[in-house]
């Protein structure tokens, strides 16, 4: 038996609003179980925030799906203690928990912050699997939210990773990203690989959409595009117990970002790497997976024809890095849901959002199952 993380995201900065703080405030998060075991243990990351965090009490308790209805609540504990400070750019590990789970089970865990907390640490995912309510007041023990004063949520907050006790032959897998990998194909490949009886991997989700590579903002207007690669890889990445694969796609957006000061006072020119940058970003990630025992595979950047800045320029420095990728162990994303024309890649037919950047629904379950049949099946 072994220390397995079953459910996880990274860690980042929310959206700017006025209300920085929230009190009386009830988060609950629905997980699916990818695996089977008999404890489990809960991190909560206060990564990006500089003020310490009061989590005055905790639950985890049985679901029935990806809603908010629970039962048979457990309290949760920290050092025996209900209520719990996460320091400023910290984390804590809660006590281990004996609860049954059985695979394609569900989770409820929840949190209760009494006092005024400051709300800007959390991260915003989507995808089948994935989902999360707020509701005003302590609802921490209520089998289901009040409809009137509760409403759903794509955003995480503190809630980093999940660990079950479970067979020495269960595994994790790493998907690291931005919003490409923080929308729904890591949720994608976890359902192929049920799909396909494998049974023993959980995938679990480390993306943060905006960031880049090589930098990242100081301001808050941009404060949610997170952290650069450096400032935020190890941390996320070894945090993750039992995982011995990852999967990185990460890069679009150092090249698309950049427009110039008098466009936008935020995104100078000066921040468009060569490939060569690109390339040195991504060996660095390389040279850290090789010292956590990780074995990567590189996702290519998906097609950008079309996109609010798209230009050749940009297309050219897409390719060649592209071109590099798949020199090395790969998942060729763009040749999956894009084409070819005229040297330029577009989306294929019902593969485009709309946004001529982010997949569709469809492409993103084409995505998940790619990655499914080449890391998995035999």
């Amino acid at each position: 038996m072994k220390w397995v993380t079953m459910w996880g995201n990274a860690q980042s900065t929310v959206l700017p609003s006025p209300a920085k703080y929230a009190n009386d405030l009830t988060l609950r998060y629905p997980i699916y179980c990818p695996l089977s075991g008999n404890k489990i243990r809960i991190n909560l990351d206060n990564y990006c925030c500089n003020e310490d965090v009061i989590i005055t009490k905790m639950s985890i308790a049985k679901g029935s799906a990806l809603n908010d209805y629970q039962e048979d609540i457990i309290p949760v504990t920290f050092n025996d203690k209900r209520k719990v400070i996460i320091n400023a750019h910290g984390c804590v590990t809660s006590d281990e928990i004996n609860i049954d789970i059985k695979e394609n089970d569900y989770l409820i865990i929840s949190l209760y912050l009494e006092d005024y907390t400051n709300l800007t640490s959390g991260v915003d995912i989507t995808g089948p699997l994935s989902k999360g309510y707020y509701a005003y007041g302590d609802q921490l023990e209520a089998s289901c939210l009040d409809i009137n004063t509760s409403k759903s949520t794509s955003w995480v907050y503190f809630l980093a990773n999940i660990d079950i006790y479970t067979d020495d032959n269960n595994e994790a897998i790493i998907c690291y990203g931005d919003s490409i990998t923080s929308q729904a194909w890591p949720d994608y490949m976890q359902l192929a690989l049920k799909k396909n009886n494998i049974n023993n991997v959980a995938v679990v989700r480390k993306a943060v959409s905006g960031t880049r590579i090589l930098r990242q903002y100081g301001c808050i207007t941009y404060q949610s595009y997170g952290l650069s690669g450096k400032n935020r890889f190890v941390h996320e990445v070894s945090s993750v117990s039992g995982a011995n694969k990852i999967i990185i796609q990460h890069g679009i957006n150092d090249i698309i970002h950049p427009v110039g000061e008098e466009v936008n006072i935020f995104r100078p020119m000066s921040d468009l790497p060569s490939v060569g940058d690109l390339i040195n970003g991504i060996k660095y990630y390389l040279s850290e997976c090789e010292k956590m025992s990780l074995k990567p595979f590189l996702g290519t950047l998906l097609p950008i024809y079309g996109w609010r800045t798209y230009a050749p320029f940009r297309e050219n420095l897409k390719n060649e890095f592209n071109n590099w990728i798949r020199e090395i162990v790969h998942i060729d994303f763009e040749k999956e849901i894009g084409e070819l024309i005229n040297g330029e890649y577009h989306f294929k037919d019902g593969c485009d959002s709309g946004d001529h950047l982010h997949p569709s629904k469809y492409a993103y379950e084409l995505m998940g199952e790619l990655t499914a049949q080449i890391i998995f099946k035999k």
